[in-house]
């Protein structure tokens, strides 16, 4: 019999272990899916209770199985006819959905394939000693054995602000709130009270919503580095279209500057036809993991240096109805959003005052609100701490970072590449962090293929060795 577990339930683990589910097995196997919470498939962006958090890619788009594209549109309107294909839809009712369709395979897996959930945090993993397996070191001291492991945590969340950089009464009064996903995370903000949030993207969008949602009446004030806001979709929004011409032409230097000039063009020629924008931006989308890849690694840091929140807000764009809500709250003076950064907290005995400097501007300027909400969004990389998995899988040396710190070296298997280059032979990822190597691995039409190629490799690994 193999064993193979799968630490982490979200959107990728959840598929994955679908995938092996119904697929038959030339030899037994054993599923073992451990997550954290209990909750399967649903994760940070599908564990949310809030309605007015929608998925940021219509309900078409979003099957968790390439096979049968319409699955999740035929799933939303079961649930209420007036879902199209165009609807963007509840991301919690897409978290039941997956819910739904992972007990579903698990209920009728195929003969020969066993399933078990674990719930509790893996925190460390020790790899295969001759013919002893894989061991994974659960926090509550349980060691589960695996022949093969594969990671599919998602976004990694921000754990508390560097050292230093938020006085020590600001972060004890709970004025500060680290991670707004934490259960109970905006519980105790005074809804008559204004509040600062520290980032203008995607994030921001859904605390602020969830804010209204709560009852929170005071202004919001928003502060980012380039004052940038996600662009919106279009109401009726198109699945992209291929175009092989100006990834060609974009191909052929692969440099940053000459990447932003092709599309410049692209984008002005698209406004001269009366053609929209964003079919421009979703005409590379096949070809930009071989983009990125082109790019040395100095251009990659100079692309996430200058251009990469101009890039994020155009290809990561907001649902109609919240980018609506949000451009009222700026038309009444409710929502502000500035252009700078903050340089300094200081602790009061009602609040917590704020030192913000705008952008081009010489002195801070004080701003006292009765909470500050981190809103930059997930961790860029899997971070230092050693008490995290992935901290102890690098301090062990049977994982490396990256070269430009956007997470660690996945190889085009899916094996994770220890600290010496070479591809593991029993430990793999999938999830995000593949933004690392492949630039598109935020977004379920990427994520599923990910998924999909691996469980194809790993599946035949198997066969080959029966088969020898």
């Amino acid at each position: 019999m193999t064993t193979i577990a799968i630490i982490g339930a979200g959107f990728c683990g959840a598929t994955l272990a679908m995938h092996w589910l119904r697929s038959p097995p030339v030899r037994p196997l054993r599923l073992l899916l451990i997550n954290r919470s209990g909750a399967m498939a649903r994760g940070v962006a599908y564990g949310t209770r809030t309605l007015d958090h929608l998925l940021n890619v219509p309900a078409g788009r979003m099957s968790a199985d390439e096979a049968d594209v319409d699955d999740f549109h035929r799933y939303a309107q079961q649930r209420d006819a007036r879902h199209t294909r165009a609807s963007f839809v509840p991301r919690r009712l897409y978290g039941d959905y997956l819910e739904a369709r992972l007990t579903e395979r698990i209920e009728r897996a195929c003969e020969g394939v066993s399933f078990r959930s674990v719930v509790g945090s893996a925190v460390a993993i020790a790899p295969p000693r001759g013919e002893r397996p894989a061991a994974i070191t659960m926090a509550d001291g349980e060691v589960i054995h695996a022949d093969c492991v594969v990671i599919s945590n998602g976004n990694q969340m921000r754990g508390e602000p560097p050292a230093g950089s938020v006085p020590r009464e600001v972060l004890e009064s709970g004025r500060y709130v680290s991670d707004p996903w934490r259960p109970g995370a905006l519980n105790g903000i005074d809804g008559a009270a204004p509040v600062l949030l520290v980032g203008s993207g995607l994030t921001m969008v859904d605390v602020v919503l969830g804010l209204r949602a709560r009852g929170h009446t005071a202004p919001i004030r928003v502060v980012s580095r380039h004052g940038l806001l996600p662009q919106a979709h279009r109401e009726m929004d198109a699945p992209p279209h291929y175009d092989g011409r100006l990834a060609a032409a974009m191909l052929a230097r692969p440099e940053v500057r000459h990447y932003l000039r092709m599309m410049r063009e692209a984008l002005a020629e698209a406004a001269i036809a009366g053609r929209d924008w964003r079919d421009v931006i979703g005409s590379i989308r096949e070809a930009t993991p071989l983009l990125w890849r082109r790019l040395a690694d100095r251009e990659r840091r100079r692309f996430l240096r200058h251009l990469r929140a101009y890039w994020d807000v155009h290809r990561h764009r907001c649902a109609p109805g919240p980018a609506a809500l949000l451009h009222a709250e700026f038309e009444r003076g409710a929502l502000v959003l500035t252009a700078g950064r903050v340089t300094g907290y200081a602790w009061r005995p009602d609040s917590v005052e704020v030192a913000v400097r705008r952008r081009g501007a010489d002195v801070p300027e004080p701003l006292r609100v009765a909470a500050v909400i981190n809103c930059t969004g997930p961790a860029p990389d899997f971070g230092d701490a050693a008490d995290s998995l992935f901290g102890r899988l690098h301090a062990d040396g049977l994982l490396r970072r990256d070269a430009i710190g956007m997470g660690f070296a996945v190889a085009d298997s899916g094996a994770v590449l220890d600290a010496s280059g070479t591809a593991s032979d029993w430990l793999y990822y999938v999830g995000p962090l593949l933004q690392a190597r492949d630039w598109e691995a935020t977004a379920v039409p990427e994520l599923r293929r990910h998924v999909r190629r691996l469980a194809e490799t790993l599946v035949l690994p198997q066969r080959e060795r029966v088969a020898g």
